[in-house]
């Protein structure tokens, strides 16, 4: 079933790290009394045009000056991760050019440097932070990494009349690769844990008129108690859900499902989410941990959309390094 009207993510961003970049100005002396030409002819300039002002920049990359964009970040420093969770970027105003940001950022696993890519997005949940930057590789983290980002934009343009007014670092890690392929077909979930098998358990998927959506999600977020809340006529409800994990942001969980036993492992019959009996429900939920792979087929759903909730894998790379909102080329 779908929780609709949650509660939405928290924001677990660090904090700003300093005030509005310095701005360079360009200025000119002027100085008294008349200008003479080559003849000596008094009120005639021989200076020629006003040559252009060369742009200011820092390591090749533009300053800026006019309106603050602000960053936050979705992870805390020293935290663990699952495999599939990008570095996420909150934005404060929509940018209009990408370069600034990208060329200062640098990511890193296990101190090497990381060949991965930025996408924009308008954000799905943050009116005050309208733009969400993403960085992911070409395929998941490795297991058990460390991740360092660095993100010195303070004072970089961020386009015309915007400039990034704080600078950012992050440290992460990352823990096993835990990946659950879900199938709508066998009605089955097979848990994996670096690869090894783990669980494997009996679902019920939505059924024909809600379907769960295909494609690749991540964990977004547990409740040991989650309330759920339905106001489609004839089928409304309003219950609490235990053992509940997120996995979009438009209501999709996998959670237990007592009232749903005679057809877990058999059929979907669900309002869209993942129904799990008590007990495996209880073992997925210790388990999983925020960022970890959810992997669905055979759902008669669409595909998950990358912006609701961590669909990121959903884009091809190709897609993926255009940059998405605001293009990087």
């Amino acid at each position: 079933m779908t929780g609709q009207g949650m509660d939405r993510r928290r924001l677990l961003g660090l904090a700003g790290l300093g005030a509005a970049g310095a701005v360079l100005a360009a200025c000119s002396k002027s100085g008294s009394g008349a200008a003479w030409n080559a003849g000596g002819s008094p009120g005639a300039s021989n200076a020629g045009p006003t040559p252009t002002p060369t742009p200011s920049t820092r390591d090749g990359l533009l300053l800026g000056s006019g309106k603050p964009v602000h960053v936050r970040l979705y992870q805390s420093d020293g935290a663990t991760y699952g495999v599939g969770l990008p570095i996420i970027a909150y934005l404060s105003t929509t940018i209009t050019d990408s370069h600034t940001f990208i060329g200062a950022s640098k990511v890193k696993v296990n101190g090497t440097p990381a060949e991965g890519a930025w996408y924009f997005q308008k954000s799905a949940i943050y009116a005050d932070y309208p733009v969400e930057a993403h960085y992911r590789l070409q395929d998941y983290w490795p297991a058990h990494a460390t991740v360092r980002l660095d993100l010195p934009v303070q004072g970089l343009s961020a386009g015309d009349g915007l400039v990034y007014d704080n600078g950012l670092t992050l440290d992460m890690n990352i823990g096993a690769k835990n990946v659950s392929k879900v199938d709508g077909h066998t009605e089955r979930m097979i848990v994996t844990s670096d690869d090894a098998p783990k669980f494997n358990f009996p679902v019920s998927l939505g059924k024909a008129s809600t379907p769960t959506f295909s494609g690749v999600k991540v964990v977004m977020e547990k409740n040991a108690v989650k309330e759920m809340i339905n106001t489609t006529p004839g089928e409304a409800y309003d219950i609490k859900v235990p053992w509940s994990v997120r996995i979009t942001n438009s209501g999709e969980f996998i959670h237990s499902a007592a009232w749903n036993g005679g057809n877990i492992g058999s059929r979907s019959t669900s309002h869209g989410c993942t129904n799990l009996n008590v007990s495996d429900a209880q073992n997925f939920f210790n388990f999983a941990q925020i960022g970890d792979v959810t992997e669905y087929t055979n759902t008669g759903g669409a595909t998950m959309p990358s912006w609701d909730g961590y669909g990121d894998w959903n884009l091809s790379w190709a897609t993926w390094s255009g940059g998405g909102l605001i293009p990087t080329k």
